[in-house]
């Protein structure tokens, strides 16, 4: 008599056993319960280290960070499990004041540089969710700074720092289901006690003792190393999650290296390139999309970011990273590069097929369509494209070949900003304008909270083919408004004051506008090129970008199909950049740019920028060599010229 089957044990549940590694994203708050002692006595206070979001500085207690750790799961679905991961915050500090009569009136920062904790995980695996508790080790790394304000035998503004690492213990609980084949997405709380620590500032001398508590709440992507989830007995896989493609994850990092060897320097000024200097960046960044309803998606790019670039990312107009911002620092800490919705309405045409990438879903789209983006992006993700230079993780570095240098886009230092763009699709042809939010003053890292400082960005963009191969031409023209310096105005306040060229006294509200042409072109399967060139008011201060009133560039970018390569790319271009006559009396007369400003500059030119490079895949990584040679660097004969040597690792899923 035939009998039934017993059950397969945990048949389409998912397999939460092995290794995985993932990333996380959250928000923290803490404090920290302080003493400040000297020979005259002792005051206390408590440091709040929770700071609000502020979209416009794009500062916050959030945080961004990476986990991996090793799973087993019992027969009776008690899990057991180890994990160790690090984070990364973005303004996690907090600022005391103590008033001592020995010491005077000082101000007391203790800012978490980074932090991690080693963890055991104990819990139980549902069907499709896991429910678990978690304790163990906790550790951070923190600047503990102290300012003096007023009083005592310090001057005010004299400041003091102290590098400490704190261990204590953390605990916490969770909760975790799949989402896809692979993956699986969690929230956890996590209670962190680091314990206390005491530094002594030896020119005060003060003694500065503090406990630091942090309360955590994550969201956490991991990806599983094991199957996705089986019968026993049964190798098939279970498909586990949404049926559509609903969500979608990518991620990149990129670590950048760049030396300029000695050259002829015979003075310098604030923003001078520095002779015989290497420095380095590094960044990783998630890209987490959802599909919010038809055509709508939302996107949220958090990144990670550390280093800086030559001489602080000064010296040369042209500057020779692109991975490089404005604002370093020595330790990694997290931005929240772009998170914005994007709608596409189709309008007809052919049905055009969209693959799965960055910041960008599968599926298919119109020829003619709406597109309509807002949040906060870069201006450069929708105006200024180019095929073949404008992807410095990928091929040129140079920002005068990635972007056009007149090209002045509304941007805080990392290169983004708040607003919102449409692009109409119509046949061969693209129409795309935008409204974007300046920085509060020029080159601040602060954008406008009242929009009272704004950009227009115009583009008309024309694809066609030559004998068979594609290409495209697009201008572009921007507008913005905004309280600006005139060169000559700062001139002449120079003249009567006996200083240096000051431009941020001669401000006023006004317009600075220009336009520049972008054309990208195949010329056979393996090779492209592309020409930029562009204008702009050289009288009134570039508000955001660079120091460009004039540009020329021009490349090539050929794979190595000919040599046996073509996963290999070779690309090579020049540049001209110039300035109007106004500008270049204003450095001579000891004026500050964006990106430069020698002190002086009596014998003025056109820089000059050659720059090649050579990528390669290495297992699933990919190596470029880049070398570019800069003649008269900032527009000054008397300098120079430069060789940058670079290398640049990169890799993305």
């Amino acid at each position: 008599m035939p009998t039934k089957a017993a059950p397969i044990p945990y048949a389409n549940a998912f397999d939460w056993s092995g290794f995985y590694i993932g990333g996380h994203v959250g928000y923290a708050g803490g404090s920290s319960a302080w003493t400040a002692a000297d020979p005259a006595g002792a005051s206390s206070g408590t440091l709040d280290l929770y700071n609000g979001f502020d979209v416009f500085r794009g500062t916050g207690s959030f945080f961004a960070g990476f986990q991996g750790g090793y799973n087993i799961v019992l027969p009776s679905r008690l899990l057991l499990g180890v994990e160790a991961d690090a984070s990364f915050p973005n303004t996690l500090a907090g600022t005391a004041t103590a008033t001592s009569a020995f010491a005077g009136q000082a101000s007391f920062n203790d800012m978490v540089l980074h932090s991690g904790t080693v963890r055991g995980r104990v819990g139980y695996a549902l069907d499709h969710w896991l429910l678990y508790a978690t304790g163990g080790f906790a550790w951070s790394y923190d600047q503990v700074t102290r300012t003096q304000v007023a009083g005592g035998a310090l001057a005010p503004g004299t400041a003091e720092s102290a590098l400490l690492w704190r261990l204590g213990w953390t605990a916490g609980v969770g909760v975790a289901l799949p989402v896809a084949p692979h993956w699986t997405a969690r929230i956890e709380y996590l209670f962190s006690d680091f314990g206390r620590r005491s530094e002594t500032f030896p020119a005060t001398p003060q003694w500065f003792d503090s406990d630091l508590t942090l309360q955590q709440v994550r969201l956490g992507l991991d990806y599983q190393f094991s199957g996705p989830g089986s019968p026993a007995g049964n190798t098939a896989s279970v498909p586990i999650g949404p049926a559509e493609d609903n969500w979608n994850v990518h991620g990149q990092t990129t670590f950048t290296e760049q030396y300029a060897p000695p050259f002829h320097a015979p003075y310098r000024g604030q923003n001078s390139l520095d002779s015989n200097i290497g420095r380095e960046t590094f960044d990783a960044t998630a890209y987490l999309g959802l599909r919010l309803w038809h055509g709508a998606e939302l996107w949220i790019n958090p990144e990670i970011d550390q280093g800086f670039g030559l001489s602080g990312t000064l010296g040369i107009a042209g500057f020779p990273s692109a991975e490089a911002y404005k604002v370093g620092a020595d330790y990694p800490y997290v931005r929240l590069d772009r998170a914005f919705i994007r709608q596409t309405i189709d309008l007809g045409g052919e049905t055009q097929k969209v693959d799965a990438g960055i910041n960008q879903f599968a599926g298919s789209q119109t020829a003619n369509r709406l597109v309509i983006t807002a949040g906060k992006f870069s201006v450069a993700d929708i105006f200024d494209n180019n095929k073949y230079a404008h992807d410095p993780r990928n091929d040129f570095l140079n920002w005068a070949v990635v972007d056009t240098g007149t090209f002045d886009y509304a941007a805080e230092p990392w290169g983004y900003t708040l607003g919102a763009a449409a692009e109409w699709y119509l046949g061969n042809w693209t129409l795309r304008g935008g409204v974007f939010d300046l920085s509060i003053v020029p080159n601040d890292i602060q954008l406008d909270p009242g929009f009272q400082q704004f950009q227009w960005v115009g583009e008309i963009e024309r694809r066609y083919e030559l004998w068979g191969h594609p290409g495209k031409i697009a201008v572009t023209g921007f507008l913005s408004r905004g309280r600006m310096g005139s060169y000559e105005d700062a001139i002449a306040l120079a003249d009567i004051t006996g200083g240096p060229a000051d431009i941020a006294a001669v401000r006023q509200y006004r317009s600075r506008g220009g336009v520049s042409m972008n054309v990208e072109q195949e010329i056979t399967a393996d090779l492209g090129a592309f020409v930029r060139a562009g204008v702009t008011n050289g009288n009134v201060e570039p508000y955001e970008f660079t120091d460009i009133d004039r540009t020329v560039a021009a490349g090539l970018a050929l794979k190595g199909t000919q040599w046996g390569r073509p996963d290999d790319t070779f690309g090579l271009a020049g540049v001209v950049n110039g300035i109007s006559a106004e500008h270049e009396a204003f450095f001579n007369a000891g004026g500050l740019g964006i990106l430069i400003g020698d002190g002086q500059l009596p014998h003025p030119g056109l820089e000059q920028v050659i720059e090649t490079y050579y990528g390669f895949p290495l297992s699933f990584w990919r190596v470029t060599f880049d070398y570019q040679f800069v003649v008269n660097p900032a527009y000054n004969r008397d300098r120079g010229p430069v060789s940058v040597l670079g290398a640049r690792l990169h890799a993305q899923f």
